[in-house]
């Protein structure tokens, strides 16, 4: 399991934001540029900076996670709809 501390290096917002997507089923890694890349199989990758210094790209990317997941469940639900159809 990937460590959300040593992830965010000790910025407290960003390991938050890591453990949410942990939670949520998704993969956390560390990019060459040193950004956050936040993957799921079937979804496409979500990028947050490494660093706390906009106190808004953590709330960002997690909304971006919910969004996505939300889009999934949607589109999920019509897929089944068209099975049934």
């Amino acid at each position: 399991m990937t460590n959300a501390h040593k992830l965010s290096r000790g910025h407290k917002q960003l390991r938050a934001l890591v453990e949410f997507a942990l939670a949520e089923g998704w993969h956390a890694s560390r990019t060459s540029g040193g950004h956050i890349k936040l993957t799921k199989h079937s979804y496409a990758p979500i990028y947050t900076s490494s660093t706390a210094s906009d106190h808004r790209a953590g709330l960002n990317a997690r909304a971006q996670i919910k969004r996505a997941t939300r889009e999934a469940s949607v589109s999920g639900t019509e897929d089944m709809e068209a099975l049934d159809g």
